[in-house]
């Protein structure tokens, strides 16, 4: 189950690398730019995790008491609150897009602030479909289905690299073609992931309005989740922040940085889901096994440890072996070389803090 899980963990900081490293090789103003663009797409989307950990431990637990009535309006209801919560920074996203790109890069920072613009314009098209998969992969998980949602990923991420060749490369749109070669695989992956649902039986389909009671109920499993990934997201923010006010090679070299530090770090989350799935069963369904979730636990920090270094390890070693793989400007490259000893603790302190 961890192994198509990790896929599926890879799969989201596999197409932010992407875009990364065609960007990169094309223009360093546009691979600064792609900073505050990803922090306005792919960090406020960690904010929302908290609708995977509610869906997948809601799913796993009416699972395992035998209740699938009980987990098809569970899931009807999550995806309510996933699409309506994806309208909403649709919605944000053109609004007010230009203002927090604006406050977030600083005033004279023309070039960055319009090409940033654009990422996140088109990108933000694709928030309604991105919240709504995210629910329906983790409905997958509760189920213990990590191959489908795994399909899905996969599929996307084809063609989010094929599209970022395509259009970046051999089209020339630049940062623009990117964010359509991404915006266009979220939504067919979410897609995918609704059809998935349905071959398993769900209505994936089906939205419900929640109660105020299930509203709370929510509340209370996913408010840990929401601090921890808001209080993640707002450091992240920050150091991107910081970066920018360094000026444009700095806020490149930083860009790389931190998609290496993101590939490397979601190496724990699996170890996390695993838990989320089949805790549930082992502690409170029919057939509770105190002893084998112990086990499991014992198993899950052990691999989490061992993963930590590993990829600590590859994650330092990239960028002073590889340093034109994601940009050919030296001066980018000079960056990247001075802070890749200081990414091993990063990456190491991460897996262990998700550990379940």
């Amino acid at each position: 189950f961890a192994g198509p899980a990790l896929g599926l963990w890879i799969c989201g900081p596999l197409m932010s690398l992407i875009d990364t490293m065609v960007i990169g090789q094309t223009s360093s103003l546009q691979l600064a730019a792609l900073g505050p663009g990803t922090v306005f797409c792919d960090y406020l989307c960690y904010i929302f995790m908290f609708l995977s950990v509610a869906t997948s431990n809601m799913v796993a637990t009416s699972l395992a008491n035998k209740d699938e009535e009980l987990a098809q309006h569970q899931v009807s209801t999550l995806l309510f609150i996933a699409l309506t919560f994806g309208i909403g920074m649709f919605l944000f996203t053109k609004i007010f897009g230009v203002q927090v790109l604006t406050a977030f890069t600083g005033s004279k920072n023309h070039e960055i602030i319009s090409a940033a613009n654009t990422y996140a314009q088109i990108r933000g098209f694709a928030w309604p479909a991105v919240l709504v998969g995210l629910v329906a992969q983790s409905a997958s998980l509760g189920m213990k289905d990590a191959w489908g949602p795994l399909k899905a990923l996969a599929a996307a991420s084809v063609i989010n690299g094929v599209g970022d060749i395509f259009l970046c490369s051999v089209c020339g749109y630049g940062i623009a073609g990117a964010a359509w070669a991404t915006m266009v695989s979220q939504i067919v992956a979410a897609f995918m992931m609704m059809q998935n649902l349905n071959s398993r039986g769900f209505r994936a389909f089906s939205f419900t309005i929640p109660s105020t009671r299930e509203l709370l109920q929510i509340f209370e499993i996913a408010a840990p989740v929401f601090v921890t990934m808001t209080s993640k997201v707002a450091f992240y923010a920050l150091l991107t922040y910081s970066a920018t006010s360094m000026g444009a090679i700095t806020l490149a070299g930083h860009q790389v940085m931190v998609n290496i530090l993101c590939m490397c770090t979601v190496w724990g989350e699996p170890l996390s889901q695993t838990a989320q799935s089949f805790m549930p069963e082992m502690i409170y369904g029919a057939n509770r096994n105190l002893m084998k979730a112990r086990m499991l636990l014992k198993s899950l920090v052990m691999i989490g440890a061992i993963a930590g270094l590993t990829v600590g390890t590859v994650g330092t070693i990239v960028p002073w072996l590889f340093p034109s793989l994601f940009t050919n400007d030296l001066l980018v490259v000079q960056q990247d070389a001075q802070s890749a000893d200081s990414i091993f603790h990063c990456i190491v302190g991460d897996t262990f803090s998700t550990q379940p």
